[in-house]
């Protein structure tokens, strides 16, 4: 079943899935276009929210961290994908190195490294564990709690390869999201690939580059359907740096906030839209639910105290990069509590997904929270077929093969931005 929508089941959002449903052949030709002239990035996930009225991603994550959440039904795509991904990076590899992140003994994340590894073994590969963690300086078993375990190794550099002890991998996976830099064991592999590449770590990357990019592919999908693309694209704008000890950049933050609230609310009164506006003020770089505030009125932001509350702004940082995103009410529940789907790619194909449900936030916050849970639902269900004929907002392949498709719109974005951002691209004059 398609969860509880508050909103009209013939509001706009079914118009698009019925748009979307009708052009799936231009649709997957213009997915197949766009992949013969980019690389997609080797896995994503994308947080995406239903307003009812517009759809749109709002996060896209390069190194996600919840493969754990998908069902066991989802794990032969998965690995079929992952097949594919190896197949055309490394088509003789053997060995996978697995980098995650360091430090970390959460049992929720682990389970996902312990899910990655299945995956890639079973697409034939042996795969093992190597830390960044300098206090581990040899083999080190950590429990799950299924009564499994995981062993992660110290890292071995030679000259211009990385490895373990007797483990010498063709492949090295990152799912570290490389926020506090690159580590130098990682710098000037030559010999390997290293998966995402570094300049998709949050050390380099930020996230108007992808909102960027993610405008102008939203712009080209919708001239396909013949369709506003502010239906599936959060308008969003950059501030710039604050100084945090001076207040230097506060007035343009607001004025920024003042001007992006303003197009929304002429968005909103265009399609008659009843709901008030608000728009998401977050840092520029960081991961899933860091330093989110929702703002209704530019005044939130004097005297940034609430931006300090809330952490977008890291403690003893003296300046914050920071950008103001359109931001999306979400009016999906599961169990009367607050959701929005998030989806699970690997290369090019929509593997899987769940609902991020988080009981303690609104409709207009993020769920990314220690609060929230985790529910497969429907998403168990194939995102790739859909049921020609069924009555839009009824079936659940077809609300999921809409998901996917704004998922991999963003996907298409990542590769956009991966491009523009590659420090060793050709530039050509």
């Amino acid at each position: 079943m398609v969860p509880h929508l508050i909103t009209a089941l013939t509001g706009p959002i079914n118009e698009l899935e019925q748009r979307i449903l009708e052009s799936l052949p231009a649709i997957e030709r213009w997915f197949r276009l766009e992949w013969m002239e980019h690389t997609p990035p080797f896995y994503t996930s994308v947080d995406v929210r239903n307003a009812g009225f517009k759809l749109a991603p709002v996060d896209t994550y390069l190194f996600p961290g919840g493969f754990n959440n998908l069902t066991q039904e989802m794990m032969p795509l998965a690995v079929q994908a992952a097949m594919a991904a190896i197949e055309k990076i490394c088509p003789e590899a053997k060995n996978l190195l697995l980098i995650p992140e360091r430090h970390t003994r959460n049992t929720f994340y682990l389970a996902n490294v312990q899910r990655l590894m299945q995956i890639f073994h079973m697409a034939g590969l042996n795969v093992r564990l190597g830390t960044l963690d300098d206090d581990i300086t040899g083999p080190t078993d950590i429990a799950l709690p299924d009564g499994s375990s995981l062993t992660l190794e110290p890292l071995l550099r030679n000259r211009g390869r990385l490895g373990l002890k007797g483990f010498d991998p063709c492949t090295i996976l990152l799912n570290n999201d490389l926020s506090a830099g690159v580590p130098r064991a990682l710098e000037h592999l030559h010999e390997q690939y290293l998966l995402p590449p570094l300049h998709a770590g949050w050390g380099v990357r930020r996230k108007a580059n992808h909102l960027a990019a993610y405008e102008e592919v939203a712009k080209k999908f919708a001239k396909l359907l013949g369709m506003d693309s502010w239906l599936i694209n959060p308008m969003f704008a950059r501030s710039g740096e604050i100084d945090l000890q001076d207040g230097t950049g506060e007035q343009a933050l607001m004025s920024h906030a003042e001007t992006l609230l303003g197009k929304v609310r002429r968005k909103y009164k265009e399609y008659g839209i009843q709901e008030k506006p608000f728009i998401i003020v977050k840092a520029n770089a960081g991961a899933a639910g860091a330093g989110v505030m929702t703002v209704r009125d530019a005044k939130d932001l004097a005297g940034l105290g609430g931006l300090a509350r809330t952490r977008v702004i890291a403690e003893g940082q003296r300046a914050a990069d920071l950008i103001l995103q359109e931001g999306v009410p979400t009016f999906e529940r599961v169990n009367d509590a607050v959701a929005e789907p998030v989806v699970y790619m690997i290369d090019r194909y929509v593997v899987g997904g769940f609902y991020r449900v988080n009981a303690e936030r609104s409709f207009d916050e993020g769920l990314s929270a220690p609060s929230a849970s985790f529910v497969p639902l429907a998403f168990a269900e194939s995102s790739q077929l859909p049921r020609p004929g069924a009555k839009p907002g009824a079936s659940a392949p077809n609300r999921f093969y809409m998901y996917g498709v704004i998922a991999r719109l963003a996907m298409v974005a990542a590769s956009y931005e991966m491009e523009a951002t590659d420090p060793e691209a050709e530039v050509y004059e």
